[in-house]
């Protein structure tokens, strides 16, 4: 059975380098199950494409229909990539504000690879004193690697050789967990099929 590998990236522009980490973590990821014999489809989400509706999931508690197929790839994916840039030494608060609306169980157990970007390699701690802490608190299954890229991480022939090392490296981790686990069931709607009301008062729900 062919496995979901959801790739989050919260990169605020158009391009950016945690869209560009995202898409280098998937293919070394996509690498490492093939030479497993697993086969993966990829679904990224542009946290950037969805700020309005999780904004609007915020003040409402509900996702509209724009929103809820991505909080359902991501709670039905078989593990997740997750990138976000680093402002003021923790994730960016588009990164948090799709955490926040994701259903407190969605990530339980699930393999997880952690990404991170900033303007200056300072930063890399955060991916230890902030993001390692926030998916420990959701119950996922969080691989030892973590990537961080900082700008002179990224030359004009794409990623240093150290970079790309980590890169490898976490991705093979993430595979090592994915092949090791029965395929998930995809994430289901629990308001799809509700139990009529008249078989809720006979006591049949």
């Amino acid at each position: 059975m062919t496995r979901t590998l959801a790739v989050v990236s919260a990169g605020l522009s158009v391009p950016s380098s945690t869209r560009l980490l995202a898409d280098r973590l998937t293919d070394a990821t996509v690498t490492a199950l093939a030479e497993r014999g697993v086969e993966v489809r990829p679904e990224v989400v542009e946290l950037r494409e969805h700020a309005r509706d999780l904004a609007d999931h915020l003040v409402t508690g509900f996702p509209n229909a724009a929103l809820r197929p991505v909080l359902d790839t991501v709670a039905g994916a078989d593990a997740l990539i997750a990138v976000t840039p680093i402002f003021s030494a923790s994730y960016s608060g588009l990164f948090k504000t799709f955490v926040d609306v994701l259903d407190r169980e969605a990530l339980t157990g699930t393999p997880v690879l952690l990404g991170a970007t900033a303007g200056s390699a300072r930063h890399q701690l955060a991916l230890d004193h902030a993001l390692r802490p926030l998916f420990a608190y959701l119950h996922a299954t969080v691989v030892p690697t973590g990537v961080f890229a900082a700008a002179e991480d990224w030359g004009a022939s794409g990623a240093s050789r150290e970079l790309g090392d980590r890169i490898t490296r976490a991705a093979g981790e993430l595979a090592d967990l994915v092949a090791g686990r029965s395929p998930t069931g995809r994430a289901t709607d629990p308001f799809a099929d509700p139990t009529p009301f008249e078989a809720l008062l006979r006591g049949e729900a």
